[in-house]
């Protein structure tokens, strides 16, 4: 097994990051204007990576399949971002939410790359304040917070239910600004088929223009990978449909190892599914967790006349619902991390309590939080004894305030009212902690190509609390990677402009077309859907919420069988040379049936369980989780060797200084 350099910082951990900046060699500002940097993905790693490193006065390309950066998937994020700022007084700090965040991963992520997201957290909501982001304000004027999974303090900052759209128009601004003054050129509804490496070095991208069709080679010196994650892998996920991992496994296949591929996060509250020709799921936010409650009917036979029409939920008293959560886990309540939150609903609806037409579905309530938010308001309103429906008339105002755009959005899709009846809830794919290999400087094993945010592995360990995607997103992009790039950017300022006409950019192009004619030279038989339906169903039966050595073995084998049949058999209409989207989706998925073998071993390897990796032979007599630190606390780091079957394993050992391991117990 080989040894990964981390490059981490010697020295005390609230020390590393400081030390490391002021050690590292920089860019002069003149220099930086001879220096190229290609930044794929315009979400919030990659926007405000791109704003930044325009501002700093390096020449920036952009590259998203959207046809604006705004499209990017960033924009779906709805409940908030984190930062250590205690504006509560409730006990926050860098540390506390260091630890929260390691802890939260089940001990598996690198502590010098948490810590430095914790103390960077703050300048995140001071950036985006300076921005314009209409975070929410409580009555003295501060910056509001709430609570999410998986930690006892409210350090969860928010833009009602869509955080994630204000926070990525914030980037875009910055973005247009750069783009404006000719520091950004934007390359929108294109796509990354191949990295080119020049003499080892990633010195640009093979692109696809997705509206003429037309092949473009475009050079840097240094690639920043900013794509997300993964998790379209699974079909039916909470992603934007065009999510794929096209863009990191072309790294992975020149030469960057991939890790933790089946650290893969489901979440607990989406709307379930409701039919077999659906398509994506959606995504209800984490923080209704903070004022929903989460429960099941205790008896069976209630469960079934819920599900066949027969019973309203409404119509079961207190003592007849099984709030599950709050029972198993009285300490953190609701408010557990989302693996535990979503094994126990599968845990409810697989003993027979699920109460949709499919028996996959809890209730998330609202009806203690609007009565308890009603009686307060008209207590501050000088009403004596008001009657219930007048408290729950106020209550649904305050209610609707708080996460109006998310009841809407359900009553939409669902059809039925949230503020009258229990939402129906149920997990889904939304995450994925794995990703590529990156040091302390975001760089993979390939000199000069870096991945930030999702596209990374770096810093959620086995599972990811909530709100943390933006905050790793934002403090990749605005305060790591700007500072990071420069070490390496340091011995390129006599470099001059990368030449696209050299052997390597012919040979990566030829790659890219050979690859393109053999995914049109299928007899036909089926559609890119067809294949991608079929891997879903596998990976999900298989390797989902939970996982057994025996159906581990049975994926790997059934996923090779699949994409042996794909190369032979899809049907792709239409030409490569013009637009063509089946030959888009016919390339991501062709990446998702090598990935979906590698996930599977990954998961075979580690026989243990760990946050969002759960084998079912590793748990504890009361159905958690059971780690192995003796043996598995490592980064699992994925060498390509020409097959999935035969990719080769690094292991990037763990060493944990200042957090004492053990039982990650929420109750």
């Amino acid at each position: 097994m080989g040894i990964l350099d981390s490059k981490e910082p010697q020295g005390p951990l609230a020390n590393k990051w400081t030390q490391h900046k002021n050690e590292i060699d920089l860019v002069n500002p003149a220099n930086k204007r001879n220096i190229d940097i290609i930044i794929v993905g315009t979400g919030l790693a990659g926007g405000s990576a791109a704003a930044t490193l325009a501002e700093l006065g390096y020449n920036v390309k952009t590259f998203c399949y959207q046809d604006s950066p705004r499209r990017a998937h960033s924009i779906a994020a709805q409940g908030g971002v984190n930062a250590a700022k205690n504006y509560q007084g409730d006990g926050d700090s860098v540390y506390r939410l260091f630890y929260d965040t390691v802890k939260g991963g089940d001990y598996r992520s690198r502590e010098s790359n948490v810590y430095r997201l914790a103390e960077v957290s703050s300048n995140i909501i001071d950036q985006c304040v300076a921005q314009g982001v209409p975070f929410a304000r409580e009555y003295g004027g501060l910056l509001d917070n709430r609570s999410f999974g998986g930690v006892l303090v409210s350090r969860t900052f928010y833009a009602k239910g869509q955080t994630g759209q204000q926070l990525l128009l914030g980037a875009y601004g910055a973005m247009n600004r750069q783009i404006q003054r000719g520091k950004i050129k934007s390359y929108t509804r294109h796509e990354m088929l191949d990295l080119v490496l020049v003499e080892g070095k990633a010195r640009g991208i093979i692109a696809r223009d997705l509206v003429s069709g037309e092949i473009e080679r475009h050079s840097a010196h240094a690639v920043v990978l900013a794509t997300g994650g993964y998790g379209n892998l699974f079909f039916l996920s909470t992603y934007a449909m065009g999510a794929n991992v096209m863009a990191a496994w072309r790294a992975h296949r020149r030469g960057a190892f991939f890790a933790n591929p089946c650290f893969t996060q489901i979440h607990p509250t989406c709307i379930p599914v409701s039919g077999e020709h659906q398509s994506k799921l959606t995504l209800m936010s984490e923080s209704l967790r903070n004022d929903g409650r989460i429960w099941v009917p205790k008896r069976k036979e209630d469960a079934i006349a819920i599900r066949e029409g027969k019973l309203k939920p409404v119509q079961l008293s207190e003592e007849e619902r099984d709030y599950y959560l709050e029972r198993r886990y009285p300490a953190f309540g609701n408010l557990v991390p989302r693996d535990v939150a979503s094994r126990a609903a599968k845990e409810r609806c697989d003993a027979g309590f699920g109460v949709n037409k499919t028996g996959e579905a809890v209730f998330l309530d609202f009806a203690s939080a609007i009565m308890r938010y009603g009686k307060e308001k008209a207590l501050t309103s000088g009403m004596k004894e008001p009657d219930d429906n007048t408290i729950r008339e106020l209550g649904e105002k305050i209610v609707e305030a708080k996460y109006g755009n998310l009841f809407q959005m359900y009553e939409k899709i669902v059809d039925a009212n949230p503020y009258k009846t229990p939402m129906m809830i149920y997990p889904a794919v939304h995450y994925t902690m794995g990703g590529l290999w990156v040091d302390y400087n975001l760089q993979t094993t390939i000199p000069g190509c870096y991945a930030a945010g999702e596209a990374n592995f770096s810093d959620h360990g086995a599972n990811r609390l909530g709100a943390s995607a933006l905050m790793q997103g934002l403090a990749d992009g605005y305060f790591v990677l700007p500072y990071t790039i420069g070490d390496y950017l340091s011995d390129d300022i006599r470099t001059g402009a990368i030449p696209t006409d050299s052997p390597e950019f012919d040979a990566a192009e030829k790659d890219v077309r050979d690859r393109m004619e053999k995914l049109m030279s299928g007899t036909g038989i089926h559609s890119v859907d067809y294949y991608h339906k079929k891997l879903g169903k596998i990976m999900w039966n298989k390797c989902g919420m939970s996982r057994n050595e025996k159906e581990l073995k049975e994926a790997i084998k059934e996923i090779a069988e699949l994409r042996k049949d794909f190369w032979e058999n899809v049907k792709i209409p239409g030409s490569p040379d013009s637009k063509n989207q089946e030959l888009e989706k016919a390339g991501r998925v062709a990446d998702f049936l090598e990935l979906g073998e590698l996930f599977a071993k990954d998961a075979l390897e580690r026989n243990e369980s760990c946050g969002g990796h759960f084998r079912e032979e590793y748990q504890t007599p009361e159905g958690e989780a059971l780690r192995d630190d003796e043996n598995f606390k490592f980064v699992s780091a994925w060498e390509y060797m020409g097959e999935p079957s035969a990719a080769k394993l690094h292991k990037e050992n763990l060493v944990y200084e200042n957090i004492k391991l053990k039982t990650r117990s929420y109750k």
